[in-house]
């Protein structure tokens, strides 16, 4: 991205992966190349987010099997978090765990109480190879947490055990979105 360029002007908007498809279920490979078409698909991601008013987003939340996401996001204190993390690798998720209501792109318009630590560093690269340490608290730190999740193949939904899993899966199954698999 060009400094001082909005991301995400020059991506186009994808059709998002729903629960059923396999590519949200498969861990991402590891992105090799930099160069113009990972720029490319980091804009994609950014117009797409945008577009489904969204935090962040995976790669493989728009069909393409690569450690990648993009965010903007709050924390707690409503300060703005904005970037991207090419293979990302949580180094730190830590702190009181929260029990907070979390949604995904993927699964539009449910959400389900989920559990996760108010704290986490994940390191990676930027588009042009640059090393990044992202650090979250709060809001972000569930957002850095459920895009890491993403790219390991895990949605918050796998996260969820007895009756909020049971709860989301019947609320899945009535979605107008849902094809079983």
């Amino acid at each position: 991205m060009r400094h001082g360029s909005l991301p995400g002007v020059r991506g186009r908007v994808r059709p998002l992966t729903l629960l059923s498809d396999p590519v949200l279920h498969t861990p991402c490979g590891e992105v090799t190349e930099f160069g113009p078409e990972l720029a490319d698909l980091v804009e994609d991601l950014f117009a797409t987010m945008y577009a489904a008013g969204g935090v962040g987003l995976a790669a493989n939340q728009i069909g393409v099997p690569l450690r990648v996401f993009v965010f903007d996001c709050p924390d707690d204190e409503d300060v703005r978090h904005l970037g991207h993390v090419v293979n990302p690798r949580p180094v730190v998720t830590d702190g009181v765990v929260v029990r907070g209501p979390e949604g995904c792109l993927s699964l539009p318009g449910l959400e389900a109480g989920t559990e996760r630590y108010d704290h986490a560093v994940v390191e990676g690269f930027t588009v042009t190879g640059e090393p990044v340490t992202v650090h979250g608290t709060g809001f972000f730190a569930r957002c850095l947490q459920h895009e890491s999740d993403h790219l390991d193949g895990t949605v918050y939904a796998d996260r969820l055990d007895g009756r909020r899993h049971r709860k989301l899966m019947r609320q899945v199954a009535r979605a107008s979105w849902h094809r079983p698999a």
